[in-house]
């Protein structure tokens, strides 16, 4: 299976590609990540509007016919560890392909969440950008080990 994630920021810290690459590596290589990063928008002379529009415009163009599009806001739908094990192992049994779209420092467009199937949060809390994509591969490694009964995930 093929989850894609599609992320405004490039060049991130090593912290953030090392976290990231970590649990990635970890998945089984049935399941398949694929990280797309889109150079952010040059602030300069644009206000944040257009900035912002602009980096929907990459994402959606980003985007491949067939995915299931979960665009990842803090306003979004709670999604819990559980719940989202549960929607993995639906994503194995149907062949579905999940692709995960974290915006930019000033977040997603409207064009991008109404794109999206779903607009779900890993947090109430403002997260970084960078700091999202690491939770999102942290949370697919432990939502796997929930359904492998991998010790990872303890309750």
């Amino acid at each position: 299976m093929r989850v894609s994630i599609v992320s405004v920021g490039h060049k991130m810290p090593a912290w953030i590609q090392s976290g990231y690459r970590e649990y990635v590596k970890r998945l089984p290589p049935e399941i398949k990540v694929e990280l797309s990063e889109l150079k952010p928008e040059d602030r300069s002379g644009k206000t944040v509007e257009k900035a912002r529009m602009l980096e929907g415009e990459r994402i959606l163009a980003a985007i491949p016919g067939g995915a299931t599009v979960y665009a990842l806001d803090e306003k979004g739908r709670s999604v819990t560890t559980q719940g989202l094990s549960v929607m993995l192992a639906g994503w194995m049994r149907d062949a579905t392909h999940p692709l995960f779209v974290i915006g930019g420092a000033d977040g997603l467009p409207e064009a991008v969440r109404s794109r999206a199937d779903k607009l779900i949060s890993l947090s109430a809390l403002t997260l970084p950008h960078g700091l999202v994509r690491v939770v999102l591969a942290e949370q697919l490694y432990r939502a796997w080990s929930i359904l492998a009964n991998h010790p990872y995930h303890r309750e």
